[in-house]
């Protein structure tokens, strides 16, 4: 991929963890307040059902339980722990919490992909979460239990899904439209009951809250998931997931601009940071070429001409015997 091209990836990719920054403003000044299990249901089924209208694929074989899997740990897991976890915890804690993502996926990238965490990488993940600290974080009381362990647990689900959307890939012919559809619907068909078993009934909307659900299910989550797995496909996933502090840093501009938030000199450094820590981990890192063995000279296989036949080998017992295709001698 040339540089260029890379750059338009990445900054493609990156609107997705900018327009999640857009979620708190949209849900303090428009959606009707406690009620995040409907709002998360609104986020993922609708536009899930959308994408599927539009693409017109259905997962085939193994697919339907992997886009199950993901669409569990990306969605319907993923998005009732993120509210649980911000309905509970006090200030941007949550955010904190959520910002140890990107060295939870170097973690599993290790485990599932054989990748060894580069120490650069590891650094930059390290500062990325120093950083979005600065700038979210306040001073609390006792902290509640339960909303750490929820915290965490999304950060490591949306992890978890980040690495094996990237392990398991798409499947032959099947766009991001397709694959971020299957994802929403098995997501939204998750949370569905745990909303109406737990909140009740919908809430009444007006035209404020009607347009913020609307703006949530086409922008924060149809178009925002199509170019996160879009950019998941095309980055590595240490690279997806340190674009995910633009989320909290454009939620504290947000609040800064439009809800009279004040901006203090240790926020200001704390954006710095957690920027230019999002900044280095888009950096390529060389890749080293394998290393393949040297053969010696009459080990070397003959040069063919199409169409030319060759003898069969030599598959005596010496000590260059050969090896037929198939493994076998």
């Amino acid at each position: 991929m040339s540089a260029h091209r890379r750059a338009a990836v990445v900054a493609l990719t990156a609107l997705a963890p900018v327009s999640w920054g857009t979620t708190y403003v949209v849900t303090t000044e428009l959606l009707p307040p406690e009620r995040p299990l409907f709002t998360a249901l609104v986020r993922a089924l609708p536009a899930g059902l959308l994408l599927l209208a539009a693409a017109r694929v259905l997962p085939r074989g193994a697919w339907w339980w992997k886009a199950g899997v993901l669409g569990a740990l990306n969605i319907g897991a993923f998005f009732p722990l993120l509210f649980l976890a911000a309905y509970r915890l006090p200030g941007g804690l949550a955010a904190v919490v959520g910002s140890v993502g990107p060295l939870l996926v170097l973690g599993l990238s290790a485990l599932l992909l054989g990748r060894r965490p580069a120490l650069r990488d590891v650094l930059a993940g390290t500062v990325a979460a120093l950083g979005v600290s600065m700038v979210v974080l306040r001073a609390a009381g006792a902290l509640d239990a339960l909303g750490v362990a929820a915290a965490f647990a999304s950060t490591a689900s949306m992890a978890a899904g980040t690495v094996l959307t990237q392990k398991w890939g798409r499947p032959e012919g099947v766009g991001p439209l397709a694959l971020t559809g299957w994802q929403l619907t098995a997501g939204g068909l998750l949370i569905a009951p745990l909303a109406f078993l737990i909140e009740g009934a919908p809430p009444a909307l007006d035209a404020g809250a009607a347009g913020g659900y609307a703006y949530l299910a086409l922008v924060n989550t149809a178009l925002a998931y199509v170019l996160w797995f879009r950019g998941i496909g095309r980055l590595t996933a240490t690279q997806a997931t340190l674009l995910g502090p633009l989320s909290p840093l454009t939620a504290a501009v947000l609040g800064w601009a439009l809800l009279d938030e004040s901006l203090t000199a240790l926020q200001l450094a704390g954006m710095a940071l957690a920027f230019g820590a999002t900044v280095a981990g888009q950096l390529k890192t060389p890749s080293a070429r394998p290393v393949r063995p040297q053969l010696p000279p009459d080990d070397l296989a003959p040069v063919t001409v199409p169409g030319q036949r060759l003898p069969a080998p030599d598959v005596g017992t010496g000590p260059h015997q050969r090896e037929s295709p198939s493994g076998r001698t």
